[in-house]
């Protein structure tokens, strides 16, 4: 072989590569170090512990819970590391990215009641995208790099990220449409799935019965999630009136602790599975804190086979609105989040399982 032909040999595979750099998605939920993961949980302090900054993480690779040795505003945390293809998109708007950001309580504006009590965002691309649900008022801010709300410090928040394939974000977007979730920045090219337009567009809603709508989604490492979304018109409790029903087991939910007209623990006998609330928990490396210093939504069965990151309380004017709950069937995420239960709410009179336990 000639040096002419090392070269045009050379060239090719340097192109090559060049090429597969370039058409590999950026858009993926990102771990501390920046690393791809498929999915991940975060678990972020109240306020009087650490200020609110600190944070559990957990992904298939840690088994359980770890202390993030980053505070959640980190410009290198696992969120900014998620977040920076929008931020880059911010800079200079990028051919073939698109993205929604929605919540009942965005910042700089008022959602309007008649939208789903929900919180969360899609960023995508062509390949791969991130549907990642929390529970924090205002985050991220309005366009800026700055994304953490200082109000977000004050109480304890999950969030649960997940990469889908492109493919999947039709079956996200109609999931957004039956939560009806309150877009407040968005921009999703017209060649994007008109699901997620309408969303952007706060133009869609169901008009039809059911009311509800569940639907498996398989993540880019080929994990399976069990999405949960509810009309305002479906008219009940997420957690009793459609969740419990479909994983078949007594169910135990973390909800915010000041609401004005909370639902008691439910134990109707016309349906075979209770449904109790989580009324404080302990972390690792806690002392054990009440859920009225806890703003996060999830649930657990009590065996560790489901948990759901949710975006609704069990209050009463919730019944009325839309809403949602992404579950895994993961018994590493299940036993971690049954593990932080310390004290629930019996039922009236108590069961003989429903009792303060000491763990």
């Amino acid at each position: 072989m000639d040096m002419a032909q090392y070269t045009a040999i050379m060239m090719f595979l340097l192109s090559v590569g060049i090429l597969f750099r370039v058409c590999d998605s950026d858009v993926k939920c990102r771990d501390d170090n920046g690393n791809e993961v498929d999915w991940y949980v975060l678990y972020k302090f109240p306020k009087r512990i650490e200020g609110g900054l600190a944070y559990l993480y957990m992904d298939e690779s840690t088994d359980g819970w770890e202390l993030s040795t980053k505070e959640i505003n980190s410009t290198s945390g696992t969120l900014a590391n998620t977040l920076k293809p929008l931020f880059d998109f911010y800079d200079r708007k990028i051919e073939g990215l698109g993205y929604i950001l929605y919540s009942d309580q965005p910042p700089d504006q008022t959602a309007f009641p008649s939208f789903g009590h929900s919180k969360g965002l899609v960023i995508l691309d062509r390949q791969t995208g991130v549907w990642l649900s929390h529970s924090t008022p205002r985050f991220p801010q309005y366009r800026r790099k700055d994304f953490w709300p200082n109000s977000g410090n004050n109480n304890a928040q999950t969030f649960m990220c997940v990469t889908y394939p492109y493919g999947q974000f039709k079956e996200i977007g109609l999931q957004l449409k039956y939560i009806h979730a309150y877009s407040y920045d968005s921009d999703i090219p017209t060649t994007f799935h008109n699901e997620l337009q309408c969303v952007a567009q706060r133009s869609c809603y169901p008009k039809q019965t059911p009311w509800f709508k569940v639907q498996w989604l398989n993540s880019t490492g080929g994990r399976s999630f069990l999405s949960f979304a509810k009309y305002t018109r479906f008219g009940d409790d997420l957690y009793s009136g459609l969740i419990v029903k479909h994983v078949m087991q007594n169910l135990y939910v973390k909800s915010w602790g000041k609401l004005r007209r909370p639902l008691p623990s439910n134990c109707n006998t016309s349906v075979p599975y209770n449904v109790y609330n989580v009324k404080e928990v302990q972390l690792p490396y806690t002392d054990p804190f009440s859920d009225t210093v806890d703003h996060s939504k999830w649930c657990v069965t009590a065996d560790g086979g489901w948990t759901c990151i949710a975006d609704m309380n069990r209050e009463e004017q919730q019944m009325k609105r839309g809403g949602g709950a992404i579950c895994t069937q993961d018994p590493v995420v299940g036993n971690a989040f049954y593990r932080l239960i310390k004290h629930f709410q019996p039922c009236e009179p108590p069961s003989p399982d429903a009792q303060r336990r000491e763990l």
